[in-house]
């Protein structure tokens, strides 16, 4: 059986090194990678999308980085309990013609016992920004 360190339940600390792990993961732009925390059926909303599976956690993940050029991602955590974390966040990206946004998000997360997260929902609203106020401006990991 798969399993995905640290595992439920969660203490503050594990708690908080669950939402790093994710955050790396999350910015290193790898679908492959990030799919592998997620449970093989795992179900997501994502603002106004609904899917489950990692087949399509990865489409997912492959057309927002597409779209979402050079994506820089901080995240934090909000809550947490037994087996379910909440997370804020804010992350970075420019479109095709230049013009930067930072989203906005809440996430809630919830764990299956071997720590693959089996269900995800999340809250996004993306901010016009211009260059010069980026915040998120680290060499691009992984």
């Amino acid at each position: 059986m798969e399993t995905k360190p640290p595992l439920p339940p969660f203490t503050l600390e594990t708690a908080r090194a669950k939402v790093q792990a994710a955050e790396d993961a999350w910015n290193t732009r790898d679908p492959e990678r990030v799919a592998l925390a997620y449970t093989p059926d795992s179900q997501w909303r994502n603002r106004a999308e609904f899917f489950s599976g990692r087949d399509n956690i990865k489409a997912f993940l492959r057309r927002k980085w597409d779209k979402e050029l050079d994506y820089r991602l901080k995240k934090e955590l909000w809550s947490f309990t037994d087996n379910r974390i909440s997370v804020r966040f804010e992350y970075e990206w420019h479109d095709d013609s230049g013009q930067w946004y930072r989203a906005h998000g809440n996430e809630q997360w919830e764990f299956a016992e071997n720590g693959l997260m089996q269900r995800r929902e999340a809250s996004i609203n993306d901010v016009p920004i211009t260059e010069a106020d980026r915040k998120f401006r680290w060499e691009r990991k992984g």
